[in-house]
């Protein structure tokens, strides 16, 4: 694996572990698509350092628990400007 994609990879871990946000949100901050940071995630970053991947999987499964209530708050506060 290319060190320059490796690099990235673990950057975006570390951005993850720190901020806990989502994939969408890590792909607009490193501009690169959601696809990209998907791959690295969840499938390059086994073959690099599978520890740090176990923890980004719990974040990311956290993620998948609490997207409806996400989306539920979404949709109040766009009913409750318009």
């Amino acid at each position: 694996m290319n060190e320059f994609i490796k690099k990235r990879v673990l950057e975006e871990a570390n951005y993850i572990l720190d901020t806990k946000n989502t994939i969408r949100k890590t792909a607009e901050v490193f501009s690169i698509s959601k696809s990209t940071v998907h791959m690295d995630l969840n499938k390059r970053l086994k073959k690099i350092d599978q520890d740090l991947a176990k923890e980004i999987n719990k974040i990311f499964k956290n993620h998948d628990e609490t997207k409806h209530i996400r989306g539920g708050e979404a949709t109040k506060i766009k009913y409750k400007r318009g």
